[in-house]
């Protein structure tokens, strides 16, 4: 009897391990795999003479991306327009989310132009090679974290959506931004006085929501005044601890110029 004991213990543990495979196997199926993507996120300034060649460099991305899980976000910050001219484009806000990813990357300082990708790599943002092949990488690094952005409409100078994460992580931000995608500017003074500078995916404002455990939710974006281009949002699910961005998503909302509806 003993023999047929120990046939029947081996033949037991190998179905339970066979079930646990196929139950494995099944939850991976239903997990989708997602496409690899890069956000690459420019902190520049007007009033920056070494900014110019960086915001030509995510323009020439920019055209040569075609939308293809490529995220470009420029953030124009505000500690430049001490030298004598006010970046009309600039925020406190965003000089604050350059100084959180120093403290991520464990900078001693900031700096204009630099590039930050994915939020794991950083660098001066005018290094065509180095942004080329961060975000070559970038692509061919798949992901299980999707983001649906849906409803947009405008609401009193603001723009509203839904969104929706799947396979999302806990200790995450999700951060929307509104991306106006075309502006310039002709500068007066400061370090770049007399030149006419072009901006491609100029970050005019966004809202950082809190979104550990839960899945879906509203968002809520200011408009500012005199945007007349179009623009799009785009959305970022980015982990608080490392700074690290796991997802991504964009929709246009084409010409501001849309029937408003009330709250």
């Amino acid at each position: 009897m003993a023999p047929l004991k120990k046939f029947s213990i081996i033949t037991f543990l190998t179905i339970i391990a066979l079930s646990s495979f196929a139950f494995i196997s099944s939850a991976l199926r239903e997990t989708k795999l997602e496409s690899g993507f890069a956000v690459v996120e420019l902190f520049t300034s007007e009033g920056c003479s070494s900014c110019p060649p960086a915001d030509e460099l995510i323009a020439k991305i920019q055209k040569e991306s075609n939308n293809n899980n490529i995220y470009i976000l420029s953030y124009h910050v505000d500690y430049w327009n001490r030298l004598g001219w006010k970046d009309q484009f600039s925020d406190a806000a965003f000089s604050k989310r350059q100084y959180k990813y120093s403290e991520w990357f464990k900078l001693s300082s900031v700096y204009t132009p630099q590039a930050v990708v994915n939020g794991k790599k950083e660098f001066v943002g005018s290094e065509e090679g180095t942004l080329r092949s961060t975000i070559k990488n970038s692509l061919s690094t798949s992901t299980f974290t999707q983001i649906v952005l849906t409803d947009v409409k405008m609401q009193a100078g603001h723009i509203g959506l839904h969104y929706k994460i799947q396979n999302g992580m806990e200790n995450t931000s999700l951060i929307v931004a509104l991306v106006q995608k075309n502006a310039g500017s002709k500068v007066l003074r400061g370090e770049n006085k007399g030149r006419l500078l072009s901006h491609v995916q100029v970050v005019r404002s966004f809202e950082t929501i809190a979104v550990s455990g839960r899945q879906q939710g509203e968002a809520l974006l200011l408009v500012p005044a005199g945007i007349k281009d179009d623009v799009e949002v785009i959305a970022l699910l980015q982990r608080n601890n490392t700074g690290e961005i796991i997802g991504a998503a964009r929709v246009a909302t084409g010409v501001l110029n849309y029937q408003e509806v009330s709250k």
